[in-house]
């Protein structure tokens, strides 16, 4: 899902700004300069006028002077060239470092615009994916949920070889991400890591340019509900919900089941996959049959059809690094 137009001119904004500031420095540096080397101010007029008889000569061929054209550029620019070595030399004498009256870019690589030959250039990618990072709603929680933090250490037999099975369908599921469709579901016992795989995905994802949202079930159904009667934010909201690149909602079962959250949950979990749009659930249920008694047949149809079921076990890593600590 690209960036909204809201998004996309607010990193325009950003771009128009950062060279209004270098204008304005450009122009403090130049003034600068000016007071305490007026020879450079003089010879900044000659350049301008020189470069502009250069301009009407390119652009008037017809030339009734005895010299022809070509000369007459050719020593137009040695006269350009010297003046500009002349004035470097007064600056760098008065301890000026050389590009002190050239523009100064933040970025030198696109020159503070966002593209190289049409192109997003990489400092435009950064802040698209800031963006993203702030929409996922979730950006703290992957300073740590993240694959550098990874352990097998809280897990053994069946419940380590579970989890490093989940670890690897993961990965599989980032790297396939654009040729693959396919969905997770993370269920099992508390505090086995579900939810830090999801964030895992998220992370790597986003810092790919996609765009993922974030809701626990509870919140997720309150924004729905809250929203119901307020058009323009519910349209944002469902848009979000039923577009974005991938969607995740964690600690499913927590929210209070009643006809308007399971109806609202078909309706996100069968759009999304007519849109093959993907969608990473966790939820402390431990068996399918819990999922299939709290939901309806065809909620539990549709999420055991479409999605990679990975079940964790084992203590909850919580309490185990309170024993370690």
């Amino acid at each position: 899902m690209p960036l909204t137009n809201q998004q996309y001119n607010f990193i325009n904004r950003n771009y128009e700004r950062q060279r209004a500031v270098n204008d304005t420095q450009l122009e403090q540096r130049k003034t600068e300069v000016y007071q305490k080397i007026p020879e450079i101010y003089e010879l900044d007029q000659k350049i301008i006028s020189t470069s502009m008889e250069h301009a009407r000569i390119l652009l008037d061929p017809r030339n009734s002077r005895q010299i022809s054209q070509k000369e007459q550029l050719d020593t137009l620019h040695q006269k350009l060239e010297n003046m500009k070595s002349l004035k470097l030399q007064l600056l760098t004498d008065a301890g000026y470092p050389q590009d002190y009256l050239e523009p100064h870019y933040t970025c030198e690589a696109c020159r503070d615009t966002g593209f190289i030959n049409g192109k997003k250039c990489s400092c435009f990618r950064r802040q698209e994916i800031e963006l993203l990072y702030d929409a996922s709603q979730i950006r703290d929680l992957l300073n740590t949920n993240n694959f550098s933090h990874l352990s097998y250490d809280y897990y053994q037999g069946d419940d380590l070889a579970l989890f490093q099975h989940a670890v690897a369908t993961c990965k599989n599921f980032i790297n396939n991400f654009d040729s693959d469709y396919r969905n997770l579901l993370f269920y099992g016992t508390v505090g086995t890591g579900k939810s830090f795989l999801s964030d895992c995905v998220a992370k790597e994802l986003i810092d790919r340019g996609k765009f993922v949202i974030y809701f626990s079930a509870i919140r997720l159904f309150e924004n729905i509900s809250s929203k119901m009667y307020m058009k323009e934010q519910s349209e944002q909201l469902l848009d979000a919900l039923y577009h974005s690149d991938l969607l995740i909602i964690d600690d499913l079962g927590t929210e209070y089941a009643t006809d308007f959250t399971k109806s609202h949950l078909f309706n996100i979990v069968n759009e999304r996959m007519c849109n093959r749009k993907a969608v990473i659930i966790s939820t402390n249920f431990t068996t399918m049959e819990e999922i299939r008694n709290h939901y309806s047949d065809r909620i539990f149809s549709r999420v055991f059809q479409h999605y990679d079921m990975l079940k964790l076990t084992g203590t909850d890593i919580r309490i185990q690094q309170r024993r370690n600590g």
